[in-house]
């Protein structure tokens, strides 16, 4: 049976990690943007204060995503934001509002945007795509979901689901991108692409204005999930920056696609690979090539990397879906649920004492993570949920 694993970040910095493009004023910027798009409400944060008091915390908080723009996750953010700024770039015009740039886009020639995708980020684009006129085409790696195919094409979107994983799959898009004169907008970056990537992130940020006006007191702790890191990245450095104490970030992904808990294992402190063969049922987090960006942030903000089985996932889902007493339900995806299955596991595994331990979770902690899908993926729910796969 597979092991959860961890690694104290050896490379963390007593400083504060400062990234100019996710600075406060580009936050409030992207914030403003989404409020703008049709359909647009703050997603809710919940206080799951039974939950808090069995394992013997103060308070867990958990910012639902599901609700966004009706895409049961979080990735419309970076997709719309992104292709918001490279239209308003093509014409010529200051990105203010939706409605604004709509109009000033309607008589441009339409724009293919492209990316590769596990399903989120995918439908997160087809849908910004129809919502600006523009087309879509997105790939899709080696035993995607019928659900999450069909989900996407709804938009509107040219979808292919090639014979590779996730990371062969990006640079395959890559490749067709270039040759046809598509947009790639790719939440990855690398050599020569990074405008795209990081204007992804800054869409991210608006999780971080949404809780700034919807929180009481600061996290104590913040559990987050990582596939390129991208994610992971933007909402550290963002509640470093908005936030007065330090926070305790901890980073988790799946055992069988570990690249930032290889890279904390490493002696030079560069970005590695997965250690696995990247199967997994967090098929969000599914990559392994870290986003060197995102790892150059996380190695100076984590406290701890930590890998999971698909085990732990399962019963995060389990655990938000059937709460305690008067805590809110919760229908979180597998990637989304990952943080809370590791909280639980923190708290109730003696296994894992000496790092609860270490990083000082309890009776006065406030733990906040972010749920960052639904169910995506129905029947894998059902099966998880009713069934009891993947259970212990």
């Amino acid at each position: 049976m597979e092991k959860i694993l961890y690694k104290l970040n050896p490379f963390k910095t007593s400083q504060k990690t400062s990234c100019s493009f996710l600075n406060h004023e580009l936050m409030n910027k992207a914030y403003k943007f989404h409020q703008t798009i049709p359909g647009y409400a703050p997603t809710p944060l919940y206080s799951l204060s039974s939950l808090a008091k069995h394992l013997g915390i103060n308070e867990i908080l958990v910012k639902d995503e599901s609700p966004r723009f009706g895409l049961n996750s979080f990735k419309g953010l970076g997709g719309s934001y992104a292709l918001a700024n490279y239209l308003s770039k093509s014409c010529g015009k200051e990105l203010s509002s939706f409605k604004s740039l709509k109009n000033h886009t309607k008589n441009q020639p339409m724009q293919t945007f492209a990316s590769a995708t596990e399903g989120n980020h995918g439908r997160g684009l087809a849908w910004a795509a129809q919502q600006f006129g523009q087309k879509a085409f997105i790939f899709m790696p080696k035993g995607a979901s019928i659900s999450r195919v069909n989900k996407i094409r709804a938009f509107g979107a040219n979808i292919e689901v090639t014979d590779l994983n996730y990371d062969d799959t990006v640079r395959y898009v890559n490749q067709l991108a270039e040759k046809n004169g598509w947009v790639l907008v790719q939440d990855t970056s690398w050599k020569g692409y990074q405008e795209i990537p990081a204007q992804i992130m800054q869409g991210y940020l608006t999780i971080v204005a949404e809780w700034l006006e919807q929180q009481k007191e600061q996290p104590t702790h913040v559990i987050l999930q990582v596939g390129v890191g991208s994610f992971a990245a933007a909402i550290a450095v963002g509640l470093q920056q908005v936030c007065d104490k330090p926070i305790v970030f901890i980073i988790v992904e799946p055992t069988r696609a570990d690249c930032f808990y290889q890279s904390a294992c490493s002696l030079d402190g560069n970005p590695k690979n997965a250690s696995g063969d990247l199967s997994t049922i967090m098929n969000g987090l599914s990559c392994g090539d870290p986003n060197p960006v995102a790892w150059g942030i996380l190695k100076n903000l984590s406290e701890c990397f930590i890998t999971c089985p698909d085990s732990v996932a399962a019963r995060g889902m389990r655990i938000l879906g059937n709460p305690l007493k008067k805590d809110p339900r919760i229908v979180a995806g597998e990637s989304g649920a990952i943080p809370l299955g590791l909280l639980y596991e923190l708290c109730k595994n003696p296994q894992l004492a000496p790092l609860k331990n270490s990083l000082q979770l309890d009776s006065d902690s406030r733990v906040l993570f972010i749920s960052t899908e639904g169910d995506t993926d129905p029947d894998n729910y059902r099966a998880v949920c009713w069934d009891g796969r993947f259970g212990n």
